[in-house]
């Protein structure tokens, strides 16, 4: 079961919503969720959450690149968002081009791969146990990367009390 909150960040301090992931496909696609509830460009915080296996904090900044943070990205890849991000970290890229689904020769994929390209998939580097991402994500918000690695059982309520916004976090909970 998930969790997923957006904190966006105001004048007046956090407004938190919880959100639905339900037509999430991709980090572009999460990140459009995000700014689409920010206010004047500002910071926007994406926190989600698997019953205690995993969290993560997608921070997006105006038309800037979101950033990733995982808390555990071994765990995470056994969901479909965590793997979502985990591969989007790890530079692996899991949309299927509409031009790669024909070969040059014009026929439809399904014939055998040659070996060098089965030997290529075969070599992709294993997830990590343990954080991936970027663990200064909220380094300017007053919480340094130690701190972040070090959060365990209510992750995101502690994140969400060292903002100042856990009662309105807690709301939408």
């Amino acid at each position: 079961m998930y969790f997923a909150a957006l904190l966006a960040r105001t004048e007046d301090g956090w407004q938190a919503s919880d959100t639905e992931l339900d037509n999430v496909e991709t980090l572009s696609d999460l990140a459009d969720l995000a700014r689409e509830s920010a206010v004047d460009d500002d910071t926007v915080l994406v926190f989600i959450e698997q019953e205690d296996a995993w969290f993560a904090v997608v921070r997006v900044d105006g038309e800037d690149d979101p950033r990733v943070y995982l808390s555990d990205a071994a765990a995470a890849t056994r969901s479909s968002y965590g793997a979502m991000l985990a591969d989007e970290l790890l530079g692996r890229n899991n949309e299927v081009d509409e031009l790669d689904t024909l070969d040059l020769d014009g026929t439809e994929d399904g014939e055998p791969e040659a070996e060098e390209e089965v030997d290529a998939e075969a070599a992709e580097e294993p997830v990590p146990a343990g954080p991936l991402g970027e663990g200064e994500i909220l380094a300017d918000l007053g919480m340094p990367e130690q701190r972040l690695k070090g959060l365990s059982d209510d992750a995101l309520g502690e994140i969400a009390d060292m903002l100042g916004c856990a009662e309105v976090l807690e709301a939408v909970r």
